[in-house]
């Protein structure tokens, strides 16, 4: 952010304002850790803010601190409905084009309160008054430590600040392995740690919570895996039939795909998730080296997002997806293969 735009924001912020945060529709430990750490921040310092999600998370990030408070637009729509049309101020998170929330995009479409986006994909839209986009950085949550301090408040994080933004930079860093984990992450860690980031506990209670009918479900993407050598590549399967015989969660197949990147020599994993509710599949990529799937997921699956993750959509089946991605493979040998 350049000093123009820090001046703006403290000049909103110095009044009375009526504000919505917005978090990415299905959203993980980034967006809802960002959301939830800045939410805390503006109530402390006298503001009116609520979280408005597209639909509900998953329950494996309920422990956070504010989470009760969320208002879920599927579940409580007169009421997220009536915060969005009164805001003043609206802060999008962890999301960069109104399509990612889903249903709510034609509420944020008509709102007549100013925008602030802070969120680290790629590409951002044209819609906010002061856009904070970053995609160096390792998550939104990590954003949203330098957006306090970038107004002088450092000091004002509190234990459970502190609690949420670690989870969200935790979770999108991959445990702190993904390359876009730097010096200065760590270094923005520690300081949560001490402010009261309970890290060990946070950790336990992200990854070490499974119930037996998700490891069973883990059991059967692994066995669906289809490895291909000549690509290094491995993608999984999972139809609907597969996720109701498993009794599916939302957030169940959180960190599926990343098993087909922990085999040697593969670079390039995918995961199709059949949804016969939303009549789509929803696929999730991730490479190793200079092969972009942002840039894949946009040019053949209506996604993107990082260089080295991203997520897309087929409207077409199960079946047809998995083989129209087969044929694309050989285009992409190169690409892949080349470290």
């Amino acid at each position: 952010m350049n000093l123009e735009d820090i001046k703006r924001i403290k000049g909103l912020l110095s009044t009375p304002q009526r504000i919505a945060i917005i978090p990415h529709k299905n959203p993980d430990g980034d967006a809802i850790g960002s959301t939830l750490g800045l939410w805390h921040y503006l109530n402390n310092m006298g503001q009116n803010a609520t979280i408005v999600s597209p639909n509900d998370a998953p329950k494996f990030l309920k422990w956070m601190p504010g989470s009760d408070k969320i208002l879920n637009f599927e579940v409580e729509n007169s009421q997220a409905v009536r915060v969005l049309k009164e805001a003043t101020l609206i802060f999008t998170l962890d999301f960069n084009h109104l399509g990612r929330v889903g249903q709510m995009q034609s509420n944020l479409e008509e709102a007549t309160a100013e925008f602030i986006m802070i969120d680290h994909h790629q590409e951002p839209s044209d819609y906010a008054l002061v856009t904070y986009s970053d995609v160096t950085m390792s998550s939104t949550c990590e954003m949203v430590y330098n957006f306090i301090n970038f107004l002088g408040d450092t000091d004002k994080i509190t234990a459970e600040m502190a609690n949420c933004l670690y989870a969200g930079i935790m979770t999108d860093t991959g445990s702190f392995k993904f390359s876009s984990t730097t010096s200065t992450t760590h270094r923005i860690v520690a300081d949560l740690i001490d402010r009261g980031a309970k890290n060990t506990y946070i950790h336990n209670v992200v990854f070490d919570t499974n119930s037996p009918s998700r490891l069973h479900l883990l059991g059967c993407a692994l066995k669906n895996m289809v490895i291909l050598e000549d690509y290094a590549t491995a993608y999984i399967t999972l139809s609907q039939e597969e996720l109701d015989t498993y009794n599916y969660k939302k957030g169940d197949t959180e960190g599926f795909v990343n098993y087909g990147l922990t085999l040697d020599g593969i670079r390039f994993a995918v995961i199709f998730i059949e949804n016969k509710e939303e009549g789509i599949i929803k696929i999730s990529f991730r490479s190793e080296g200079d092969f972009s799937v942002n840039e894949f997921a946009r040019a053949h699956f209506q996604g993107g997002g990082h260089h080295n993750a991203a997520g897309g959509k087929s409207d077409v089946s199960l079946k047809e997806t998995e083989e129209y991605f087969v044929s694309l493979l050989p285009k992409y040998k190169n690409d892949i293969n080349q470290l």
